[in-house]
């Protein structure tokens, strides 16, 4: 059976691409839905599309959001370093610029992390966090070498900008290699096919690699410790997940005060693309709790 398309996805979900002015950063949203705001954060180097299977059905019970994070999708980028304070800050501003109060917040990899230093640092703004595969929790020898496997992958992109390269690192997030369909091997070479974007993102791989070596000049990526976060938590992580197991984000994952984990099998990095609707369900269920 074929692939359903980026459209077949969103149909009938009333999304609408819209840019807001965040600061003066013209920040990229694919929006859909009415009621309390879930915004979904994609992973590094990713966009938006990272949820073309969730943000339909999640729209039917929440106002969903998934952003291009800054510098990344068509969002624009930041003029100095990516930090997590660069990402954080980000999103605060956009939850100001939508005027909604508190939000959902979900993200997955990178986003994930985000997600968590968002509701850190400003506690105020989250009603409640979904982590998918992303968490503030250092890697294992293992996961080192995964994320440089994943690294190396990035880099050839700005080497040679093929979609073969494209396809290479988008299988790095998926445990069944097939769910990499040659759409998304298109809609990822669309928005690397802009002037200066595959360098951007060189550069935020290398500062985010950076940050879970502990190796960012005096940024400690994990000064925050997710023993201080003021609002429930909804963790999904899977069996095949490379560069942080369950294993090594256990303990971070048990310090959370208010928590609820589940293991998914059969996935990689992206389970929200690859078991959406186990996903979709667990996150549908666990924030309507919490409204």
């Amino acid at each position: 059976m074929t692939a359903p398309t980026a459209w077949l996805e969103l149909m009938g979900s009333g999304v609408a691409e819209t840019y807001y002015d965040v600061r003066g950063r013209r920040t990229r949203v694919l929006e859909a839905g009415i009621g309390t705001p879930l915004i979904l954060l994609h992973g590094t180097g990713g966009h938006a599309e990272t949820y073309l299977r969730n943000i339909a059905p999640l729209s039917q019970h929440f106002r969903v959001l998934a952003v291009d994070m800054v510098g990344h999708g068509f969002t624009d980028g930041a003029d100095g370093e990516y930090t997590m304070d660069t990402f954080a800050d980000h999103i605060a501003d956009l939850i100001d610029v939508l005027d909604v109060g508190q939000v959902f917040l979900s993200g997955e990899s990178l986003g994930g992390g985000v997600a968590c230093w968002t509701a850190l640092k400003y506690p105020a703004k989250i009603k409640a966090l979904s982590l998918n595969t992303g968490i503030l929790a250092r890697p294992d020898e293992k996961g080192l070498a995964d994320l440089a496997d994943i690294e190396a992958r990035t880099n050839r992109l700005g080497q040679d900008l093929t979609r073969e390269a494209i396809r290479s690192r988008l299988e790095w997030l998926v445990y069944d290699k097939s769910a990499v369909t040659d759409e998304l091997v298109e809609i990822r070479h669309r928005v690397y096919s802009q002037p200066g974007m595959v360098e951007r993102m060189v550069k935020v791989m290398r500062t985010v690699l950076q940050m879970n070596r502990d190796a960012f000049g005096d940024v400690d990526y994990y000064d925050h410790t997710l023993a201080k976060l003021q609002c429930p938590a909804l963790v999904v992580w899977t069996d095949h997940n490379p560069g942080k197991s369950f294993a090594a984000v256990k303990p971070a994952i048990d310090a959370i005060p208010e928590r609820e984990v589940h293991l998914l099998k059969g996935a990689g990095h992206w389970p929200q693309w690859e078991k959406f609707d186990e996903v979709n369900e667990l996150m549908t269920e666990f924030l309507k709790r919490q409204e």
